[in-house]
């Protein structure tokens, strides 16, 4: 008889709604996680199954279809220019920009027809979502700071102690150098210290670099979901 620490399961399978080059579909991936990807823009960088479209209008499809039960979880990173810190203070303040739609609320609803847990990221700022996690590079040994702030749904974890920050933006103190992981303007950090500082090494386009999660929080984020379904596996 095979033991059973033996027998192969079948690999979870995780939905990355608004992915854009793939931050955080790695760090899901790193966990052991099978990853499709979904975008409206053309992501030639995505690292794994990809699906070019509208993600809500997507993710409708699959609820509809029952196609959504081949998923573990769902991942979403609605874009964040509505509510983020730059768009509700500089930006705004000095009348820059244009008005950006809130999708927050719209993937919160379908997430929660689906019946699944899920995970909503956001950047700190106005998004209203509630902050089950904040999370840093400072956790993880990374060259960036990137507080990154989720909503989970049907499923919970506890937040991890938040790590002093050693050293500032784009210099060094007490041996620790961080970026800044946005804009192009003069005095950001090159593409090659945007990769290191986030270790995503898969693309070199700036833009889709200064959006991303690094997948060192994703990781941690699966592998804290993996540890809260293993009273259900065993049984």
């Amino acid at each position: 008889m095979t033991h059973p620490s033996l027998i192969r399961r079948p690999a979870l399978r995780v939905l990355d709604l608004f992915c854009c080059a793939g931050g955080a579909g790695t760090g899901y991936a790193r966990a052991g996680f099978v990853v499709d990807g979904v975008d409206i823009a053309d992501r030639p960088n995505y690292p794994f199954t990809f699906h070019r479209g509208d993600a809500l209008e997507l993710l409708a499809r699959l609820i509809a279809t029952g196609e959504i039960e081949r998923y573990a979880l769902v991942h979403a990173s609605p874009p964040c220019q509505h509510g983020c810190a730059l768009t509700v203070g500089t930006n705004r303040s000095q009348g820059w920009g244009r008005e950006h739609v809130d999708l927050v609320a719209p993937t919160r609803k379908l997430l929660d027809v689906t019946g699944l847990p899920w995970v909503i990221e956001q950047p700190n700022g106005r998004a209203k979502i509630r902050k089950d996690l904040t999370l840093c590079g400072e956790m993880f040994g990374l060259g960036v700071i990137r507080h990154r702030n989720f909503e989970l749904g049907r499923w919970t974890t506890t937040q991890p102690a938040h790590v002093a920050h050693r050293g500032r933006v784009h210099g060094y103190r007490h041996g620790r150098l961080y970026v800044a992981a946005y804009g192009s303007g003069g005095g950001k950090p090159s593409v090659r210290e945007l990769q290191e500082a986030m270790e995503i090494t898969w693309t070199d386009v700036r833009e889709e670099l200064t959006e991303a999660i690094p997948p060192a929080y994703t990781e941690w984020i699966a592998r804290r979901f993996l540890a809260s379904r293993a009273p259900e596996a065993a049984a």
